[in-house]
């Protein structure tokens, strides 16, 4: 963030981020692989040191302007947390973090046995913020900590800049990251390093996106991992599952290193598909922030109390896929002797309250000698499971599935030392039908084209008397057109046939109402359209 306060982005580009975030999906290449010291990157994956997958659940904490708040880390601590992202600073905009200010910082950490996160925030914003600096400088501040930091590459990730540029030519952001990576290795430093997008870390315009894989590849260790703030530019669904999957597919290591939830005059964040989205990808994230916001409606805790969480700090912490629910503490602090007991089994889940696209699953407690901590709802299909969503109490609801569609799924259980249950019992369902898919009617068109490619827009309209509620779209191109980014919906192809499932912000149709996807594809030289939609299996009238 930019010190103590959120400057969303400027209006244009809230409005440039409609278009920017649509820009197809790109294709990587598999990283390298990293040497196995300390916290490493494997196939896109944050590992410990022992191997074990680390997922970062926490928040961030504002030590430079605050530093006296040292309780603050076992405040976030007793919450849940696993890692806190600590505010530096390397002197150029505010007072310097010494070396002993910093070996500190590290030593309460480990003492609250909390993942360190370290930034440097003087780059905030830098070539549109005047007072920024660059990240020249903050490795050198890095450099000038080495002595401190050596030695904790089991506990600390190195953080170089905060947002390090603003919305001015955010496309010069590349060659200086790429730089501040290659003089720390050149230094030594063995750490897992963090790296910031541009956009004041939102990435609006998709450069990081873009050229993540060469700054990855730049990095002579394949440590390092990617880090995206999402605020009110990612206020729908899909701009934030089409970005974080466009890491995930390409193997590429990303989290979501700082995100607001309250509503701004640039827009309202879409929280709880980032806490979602991140749980069932498997991708940490850090709330902004703990407490000290001059802007105080993105405080977590009131005055640093924890005892006085926020509607904001009740969310993070206590909500759904929230960090009591989804938290696990690092194995390099449980594995020395502390509990390796799982809870029991949950009681098997109850279904009620079935529709076409939803449904609440309700279940008996597990036990545990230290307590259960949260909850993880997965579906089961065959010998297979997918993470649906997590919670901290023994209810769930589950939205976005598709209608007419058997389901089944079962909860494990989870305590604070991150030891995970036996699987429950399962419960199987079977969603409604959703609506009357006879009264529908599919508007195609072609908006755009170049060659080898086009951009298209599908409105789906309800002509019935009573909502769609959940639907899939399906339709066969006449020729060799294939999908390759869809927005409004999840798509699938096989051969020249589509399936669009809808997304939960697409999935209600009201009477008389409609709703529009957006989708790029390839083409060959003719770009024929389709001529036949069903919509839930029936057949739709195209217009």
């Amino acid at each position: 963030m930019r010190s103590r306060t959120r400057t969303a982005p400027r209006v244009a580009a809230v409005v440039a981020a409609l278009l920017g975030l649509l820009v197809p999906l790109l294709s990587f290449a598999a990283p390298a692989q990293a040497a196995a010291t300390g916290f490493r990157i494997q196939s896109g994956r944050l590992l410990e040191a022992n191997g074990n997958d680390f997922v970062m659940r926490g928040v961030n904490h504002a030590h430079t302007w605050y530093p006296g708040e040292t309780q603050s880390l076992a405040d976030v601590k007793a919450l849940g947390a696993n890692t806190v992202r600590v505010v530096l600073s390397d002197g150029h905009r505010w007072t310097k973090n010494s070396a002993q200010d910093v070996a500190g910082v590290i030593t309460q950490c480990k003492a609250n046995r909390l993942i360190c996160v370290l930034e440097v925030h003087d780059t905030t914003g830098y070539g549109e913020e005047a007072a920024a600096g660059t990240l020249d400088h903050a490795a050198d501040y890095w450099i000038g900590l080495k002595e401190v930091l050596t030695g904790q590459e089991n506990h600390v990730i190195i953080n170089i800049g905060n947002e390090p540029w603003g919305n001015t030519n955010p496309a010069g952001w590349t060659e200086p990251t790429i730089a501040a990576v290659k003089k720390l290795r050149d230094a030594g430093f063995a750490h897992t390093i963090m790296v910031d997008a541009p956009n004041w870390g939102q990435d609006w315009q998709g450069v990081m996106r873009a050229n993540a894989q060469s700054i990855y590849d730049a990095d002579p260790t394949g440590n390092l991992i990617f880090s995206i703030h999402m605020y009110s530019v990612y206020d729908t669904a899909q701009e934030i599952t089409d970005y974080l999957n466009a890491f995930v597919n390409a193997k590429l290591p990303i989290l979501i290193g700082e995100f607001g939830g309250p509503a701004d005059q640039y827009g309202d964040p879409d929280e709880d598909t980032m806490m979602a989205v991140a749980q069932q990808l498997g991708l940490g994230y850090l709330a902004w922030s703990w407490s000290g916001n001059t802007d105080p409606v993105l405080d977590l805790a009131i005055d640093f109390d924890p005892t006085r969480l926020s509607s904001w700090g009740q969310r993070v912490f206590k909500g759904a896929n929230g960090i009591a629910a989804t938290s696990k503490e690092a194995t390099v602090y449980s594995s020395s002797g502390g509990d390796t007991t799982p809870p029991t089994a949950p009681g098997a889940p109850a279904a009620s309250a079935v529709t076409s696209s939803s449904a609440t699953l309700k279940w008996a407690a597990a036990t545990d000698a230290t307590g259960v901590t949260g909850y993880d709802v997965v579906r089961v299909s065959g010998g297979s499971e997918t993470v649906a969503t997590s919670t901290a109490t023994t209810t769930a609801t589950l939205t976005g599935l598709s209608p007419a569609t058997a389901y089944t799924f079962a909860v494990y259980a989870r305590d604070a030392a991150g030891n995970r249950s036996p699987r429950s019992a399962t419960v199987t369902f079977t969603t409604s039908s959703g609506g009357s898919p006879s009264s529908c009617g599919v508007g195609y068109r072609v908006t755009s084209s170049w060659p080898g490619g086009f951009q298209g827009e599908i409105t789906l309209r309800n002509a019935g008397t009573s909502a769609i509620n959940g639907w899939t779209l399906r339709w066969t191109f006449p020729d060799s057109q294939r999908i390759t980014n869809l927005w409004g919906g999840t798509a699938t192809q096989s051969g020249s046939e589509v399936s669009v499932a809808a997304a939960p912000y697409t999935a209600t149709i009201p009477a008389s109402g409609s709703v529009t996807l957006g989708f790029t594809a390839s083409r060959a030289t003719a770009n024929p359209s389709p001529t036949a939609f069903t919509l839930n299996g029936a057949a739709c009238s195209v217009s």
